[in-house]
């Protein structure tokens, strides 16, 4: 990796090459929720919404004319299937006649805090720090499902193509994974600091605070987040911080957040296959780093990661290129090409909008299929058979989680969801390279599996009592027989003497406990021979030999 300090955007010479004329980068990390509602019915989301919460609920931020802005909208809105309209959007204003109660319906609820205005990143020790307009800062709920994704998105200006590698590598790292000899994160951005749009600082990271990192693994075994994060979810904490909340999130995936990003250059078509591949890649390669031409992932590139249904390559154009690997989504096209930087008709309305919620509908898939594979985990940790309190906590949770993925199959669980090409064909690249459909089987397969065990469990639960119901009915027929016996009157023995009654009752309650025992040592064969004799098209000859074999049989026991 190079280490020469990058710089400024507005110190940038004329004559470097690969300038971004704009520049973007969105990123989208789930997390898991962790929370007690104190009451039924009450949502996650409802703790952004007191008085002293930043969040509000998310409108359209309109800058510049509204007709424009909701011709955007419609357009994004149209671009989907049906059943994906109602998911992103809920259902239609006239069926609950409120126009507040519209948007609280669609099962994604997006919730925005505008108190941050800039970001303000130094990438390495040395650089001089780069400004970066925050857009949009969001929280994205779903409806019946613990996860929430942060959004966030900033963009510039005149970028230059090296720090923008720079830029897209390292920040967006929730934590350090490590330290050089100085005691600075690697990997991570230097610094990182939000600010209002007074400019004064809001937020600020802490990569370089190597203890605090070290020791909180050490006592929780769970990473900590960098401060600038953890401000940015607020009043949402961390599962195992001291801090009190009514909800909480836990990391769900690696701690490198999925990231989209648009990049307008003057000429896309001079940019080498090395510079796509590093671009592409960015989360697997560090910026400068020479690429392992053995690597699948590089020998293959173009076929595996690039839809270039719009990269002509000609002077012509169009020279728009989106590579898809999963866990990123770029998009890079012509800076002198109106279409590619309209922002209401073009390509960048639709990378904000279209591509957007595709990358969060695949991401949200896998997000979802992992919580549910971790709640089954939870599930069998605290499993205690000796515990009879224990199994039942344990049986609830399974129904609890089997329900919840039917209603996750049935309303969130799809795998087209546009008619255009190119969004359904972005789309169906991110989740196979997320691998979205083998985790749905392998969850459903543990689901099955935890089911099938209950049904084993009350079916065992059920022969249990049958058993013990059998036995008393065996031996409550021995004082049943006994006593009809001696009801029969078949001995008039009414005024016999105390004793010689209870002769009378000991033989006949002996003879019917032998009887009777006989019955059930003999209980197999004796089923055999009831079989053979329910069988019309049986001769006596042989339904008789079977009782003889019974009886056969008795004897030599």
């Amino acid at each position: 990796m190079s280490d020469q300090p990058s710089l400024s955007p507005n110190e940038q010479p004329s004559d470097a090459p690969h300038l971004i004329r704009h520049f973007r980068q969105i990123l989208l990390w789930p997390l898991q929720l962790e929370y007690q509602a104190a009451e039924d019915g009450v949502e996650p989301w409802s703790i952004l919404e007191r008085g002293d919460s930043p969040w509000n609920r998310g409108e359209c931020n309109i800058t510049y004319d509204p007709d424009k802005t909701r011709e955007r909208h419609y357009k994004e809105f149209v671009s989907f299937l049906p059943y994906v309209q109602r998911f992103l959007y809920g259902d239609s204003r006239a069926r609950t006649g409120s126009m507040d109660a519209a948007g609280s319906n669609a099962p994604m609820q997006v919730f925005r805090r505008r108190d941050i205005a800039t970001l303000r990143i130094t990438l390495q020790p040395g650089d001089k720090p780069i400004l970066l307009d925050v857009a949009h800062v969001d929280l994205i709920f779903f409806f019946d499902v613990d996860v929430v994704f942060l959004k966030v998105e900033i963009y510039t200006d005149d970028l230059p193509w090296n720090t923008a590698l720079e830029l897209l590598h390292r920040f967006g790292r929730a934590y350090p994974s490590g330290w050089d000899a100085s005691g600075q994160g690697v990997h991570n951005a230097y610094r990182s600091e939000w600010l209002g749009a007074d400019g004064k600082v809001l937020a600020a990271s802490d990569s370089e605070n190597r203890e605090k990192f070290l020791c909180f693994v050490n006592e929780h075994r769970a990473p900590c987040l960098a401060s600038h994060w953890a401000y940015l979810l607020q009043p949402l904490v961390l599962e195992h911080d001291g801090e009190e909340a009514d909800v909480r999130y836990r990391q769900l995936e690696y701690h490198r957040m999925p990231v989209m990003a648009y990049l307008a250059l003057d000429n896309p078509r001079g940019l080498t296959p090395d510079d796509f591949i590093h671009l592409g890649l960015i989360n697997a390669f560090r910026p400068g780093d020479p690429l392992p031409r053995r690597d699948p992932a590089v020998a293959e590139f173009e076929s595996r990661y690039c839809d270039d249904r719009y990269w002509t390559d000609t002077d012509t154009g169009p020279n728009t290129r989106v590579m898809c690997t999963g866990n990123t989504l770029v998009v890079v096209g012509d800076a002198r090409s109106s279409y590619f930087c309209n922002e209401v008709h073009g390509i960048l309305a639709q990378f904000r909008h279209q591509f957007m919620l595709l990358f969060l509908i695949a991401h949200f898939h896998r997000a979802a299929l992992l919580v549910f594979s971790d709640r089954m985990m939870d599930a069998i940790s605290e499993l205690d058979i000796r515990s009879t309190r224990s199994q039942f906590r344990f049986r609830k949770h399974i129904r609890d989680s089997f329900e919840a993925f039917l209603r996750f199959t049935h309303r969130y669980w799809f795998h087209e969801l546009s008619e255009r090409a190119q969004v359904q064909g972005l789309f169906q690249r991110c989740v196979a390279h997320l691998g979205n459909d083998v985790k749905y089987q392998d969850v459903k397969e543990e689901i099955r599996d935890m089911s099938q065990y209950l049904e084993s469990d009350t079916q065992r639960r059920q022969s249990n009592t049958v058993v013990r119901l059998t036995v008393v009915t065996t031996f409550g027929l021995i004082g049943t027989v006994v006593t009809g016996f001696l009801g029969m009157n078949l001995l008039a023995e009414a005024d016999a003497s105390l004793g010689l009654k209870l002769v009378y009752f000991v033989v006949v309650m002996l003879a019917t406990s032998i009887l009777t025992l006989f019955t059930v040592a003999k209980s197999k064969p004796l089923s055999d021979f009831l079989e053979a004799l329910s069988e019309g098209h049986v001769g006596l000859g042989a339904t008789f030999a079977s009782l003889r074999r019974t009886w056969q049989t008795g004897r030599k026991s």
